[in-house]
């Protein structure tokens, strides 16, 4: 049945794979269950209904992903638009939290017509191919990065930005014997050694006290206390002083959460391999169909924007390929309903050294630019270095992109066919516009 799902054999895969996989991309990502609630927390949400709606969107996102799409790509609420979900939306303009969740939803069924009429699918074709191994190069980096930071190996510095942390502080050590480990047992090729690297690193934290098991739990009761509590109507209201802001939310999740996934999903499907060899993803209507179902359901279970995660190339680099990978994701959150406390002791130190792992096998994909021609170096570069400087994938994109665009129309090559990768620079610039006056 596993094989005619999801073509295991074809992928070069199996069940234990896949598993594997799947258990080690839920953690590197499991931190959102606790990350999620305390942010919108912070917007008036009961925390403890917030959790669950994580757990829920997570666990139906990654799960319809995998059946629909047969792609390893996991979903749950975004960071980043959960915090402007916070304290630009609901704090900082006035919403109400209903309200907010009204504009997650009216993004997500924006982002549902998209991909049903092929904006959505025109829009990642449009995007020059050197630029995909850029944004694989730039995520590896942007995921090695968040590794180093939540280690402590590298900490924030007044004078120069960033500096090197105490190596000798436990979370650090810990974690710099936990990138050992892992390395050492990819280097003796044991399969799953990213999962066995973020347990035993788990368990030797928990031996020298340095992470507890909270005592609060959630259960699915909780959840009574944002099911369902969006308001549409209120955010359909374009009479008054509200209109404009109103329209600039559910612009600002569409915008971000567009890119931020197309990012994502070229980074993780090109280390996967899934690409073909023209640069076409395939079932990509299916992807991004899951993905903007997700994030309705999302918002109807009181979270913001549900999208791909990036730290699921942790589980592509340890072997996923199928849907399978995905599903094992979902239902595990789907568990973490019941084991809330457990899974969130799972420390920072364990969890790093794998993102670091990840951002290391990324890079390779960087060996397929021909740096010799500037008209695809430079944008391929500043997509590279934005990503993990901006620390967002979005930035990264529209740096390339308009680099791209600008440098193909005073080289003389632009053509009738690249419109829309001209009208894309166009809206990045008029973002870059937006941001700054903001």
């Amino acid at each position: 049945m596993l094989e005619r799902l999801f073509h295991l054999k074809a992928h070069d895969t199996r069940v234990r794979t896949e598993v594997l996989a799947g258990f080690t991309t839920f953690l590197t990502m499991v931190y959102i269950v606790a990350v999620n609630p305390a942010i919108m927390g912070d917007a008036g949400m009961p925390v403890g209904a917030v959790a669950v709606a994580t757990c829920l969107a997570a666990g139906f996102g990654s799960i319809l992903m995998g059946f629909a799409s047969n792609y390893p790509l996991a979903l749950a609420p975004g960071m980043g638009l959960n915090a402007y979900f916070t304290y630009t939306v609901v704090k900082g303009m006035g919403v109400p939290w209903e309200t907010a969740l009204g504009c997650v939803f009216l993004s997500g069924a924006a982002f549902l017509v998209l991909t049903l009429v092929g904006v959505r699918q025109l829009i990642v074709n449009a995007i020059p191919r050197a630029l995909f191994s850029a944004v694989a190069g730039g995520v590896g980096l942007f995921i090695a990065f968040i590794g180093l930071k939540d280690a402590g190996i590298i900490v924030s510095n007044p004078a120069t930005s960033v500096g090197l942390g105490d190596l000798t502080a436990p979370t650090a050590a810990l974690a710099i014997g936990g990138l050992l480990l892992i390395g050492a047992l990819q280097a003796w090729k044991v399969q799953g050694a990213m999962l066995i690297g973020i347990l035993i690193t788990t368990a030797a934290a928990w031996g020298l006290g340095l992470t507890h098991v909270a005592p609060a739990t959630y259960s699915l009761h909780d959840l009574a206390a944002t099911a369902f509590k969006l308001d549409i109507p209120a955010a359909f209201n374009l009479k008054g002083g509200m209109a404009l802001t109103l329209l600039e939310i559910v612009f600002v999740f569409l915008f971000v959460d567009l890119f931020d996934n197309v990012g994502t999903l070229v980074a993780v499907t090109k280390k996967a391999g899934l690409v073909e060899p023209d640069g076409t993803i395939p079932r990509l209507n299916r992807i991004l169909l899951a993905d903007s179902v997700a994030t309705m359901f999302g918002s109807l279970a009181g979270t913001s924007t549900v999208t791909s995660y990036i730290e699921s190339a942790s589980g592509v680099a340890v072997g996923g390929r199928t849907g399978l990978t995905a599903i094992v994701v979902g239902i595990l959150f789907l568990c973490t309903l019941f084991v809330a406390p457990l899974v969130q002791a799972i420390p920072t130190a364990a969890t790093a050294p794998a993102l670091i792992m990840v951002g290391a096998l990324m890079i390779g994909a960087l060996t397929e630019i021909d740096w010799a021609d500037p008209t695809v170096s430079i944008p391929a570069f500043l997509t590279l270095i934005a990503i993990p400087l901006t620390y967002s994938i979005a930035n990264g994109l529209a740096f390339g992109i308009t680099s791209f665009a600008v440098l193909k129309l005073v080289g003389g090559k632009a053509r009738m066919g690249d419109w829309l990768l001209f009208l894309l620079a166009a809206l990045f610039v008029l973002r870059f516009v937006y941001l700054a006056k903001g």
